[in-house]
C-alpha cells in the first residue's frame, strides 16, 4: 500500500500542533510533532545553562542528545517525548522554553541533526508531520501540503488561553510580544526560514474553530488522495 506524507507548516498559535494530531488520528496516520523536538533541545540547554549565542554547544547537544517521540494517550494532546529516556512531555510546554526555543531552532546543525531525525521517522508509515519548514524542507516531495495561518490577534488570544489553562500566569501583551518576535525568529533565520511552499494549500484559521479548520483540511487530504 503506497505511503502518504501530509506537511502541516504555519507560525506559531495558528494551531499546527493540534490539527495535526487529529487530521493523523482521523486518517490512521501517525502524528510527527517536529517542534516537540526542538523544544526538547531547547530544555536540555536549559538545564545545562547553555548560552543561546553558543551555536557550537547547541549542535554537540543536538547530535549527543537522544530525543524520542512515542504516541501518546488517543485523546491526549500530543505524543509523549523522552529526553535521554525521561519523559519531558509536559517540561518542554513551560514559557521558558516557549521563549527560546526559536533561537535554538535558528542554529544550523541542530537544524541538519533534527533533519535526519525527522526523515527517518517519515519512513515508517503515511504520516502528518507539522513544523516550520515541513513542506519546503523536512519532506519537499509529500502528497500533500498545508501552510496553517491566523491573525496575529487570534494567535495571541489562543496562545494565552492556552497558558492561563495550565495554570501559567502571564500577561496577554507579553505573549502577543513573544509571539512576534518568534515570528521574526522563524521566518528570519538563514537556514530553513518559516515560508509558504510553493504548492501548498493555505488556510486562515483566523474565527475557525478546531473541528472546522479539521474538517477542512481532511476534505483538501481526500480531494488530493483522489
Amino acid at each position: 500500500m503506497k505511503t502518504v506524507q501530509i506537511a502541516i507548516d504555519g507560525p506559531a498559535g495558528a494551531g499546527k500542533s493540534t490539527v495535526a494530531r487529529l487530521v493523523a488520528r482521523s486518517l490512521g496516520f501517525l502524528y510527527i510533532d517536529t517542534g516537540a523536538m526542538y523544544r526538547a533541545i531547547c530544555l536540555r540547554a536549559t538545564e545545562l545553562g547553555v548560552e543561546w549565542t553558543d551555536e557550537e554547544m547547541l549542535e554537540r547537544l543536538a547530535v549527543e542528545t537522544e530525543v524520542t517521540l512515542l504516541p501518546g494517550d488517543p485523546t491526549g494532546e500530543g505524543p509523549r517525548v523522552f529526553l535521554d529516556g525521561r519523559e519531558v512531555t509536559e517540561e518542554i510546554r513551560s514559557p521558558v522554553v516557549d521563549k527560546a526555543v526559536s533561537l535554538v531552532a535558528k542554529v544550523p546543525g541542530v537544524r541538519q541533526r533534527l533533519l535526519l531525525m525527522q526523515r527517518e521517522l517519515a519512513q515508517v508509515g503515511s504520516v502528518v508531520m507539522d513544523g516550520r519548514d515541513i513542506g519546503t524542507t523536512v519532506l519537499p516531495n509529500a502528497e500533500l501540503k498545508v501552510f496553517l495561518t491566523a491573525s496575529l490577534e487570534e494567535r495571541t488570544r489562543r496562545r494565552y488561553l492556552q497558558l492561563v489553562s495550565r495554570g501559567i500566569d502571564v500577561e496577554r501583551d507579553s505573549v502577543r510580544v513573544e509571539l512576534e518576535a518568534r515570528d521574526r525568529l522563524d521566518s528570519g533565520r538563514r537556514v530553513a526560514p518559516l515560508r509558504k511552499a510553493d504548492d501548498a494549500v493555505e488556510v486562515d484559521t483566523t474565527g475557525l474553530s478546531i473541528s472546522e479548520v479539521v474538517e477542512r483540511v481532511l476534505a483538501i487530504a481526500c480531494k488530493t488522495r483522489d
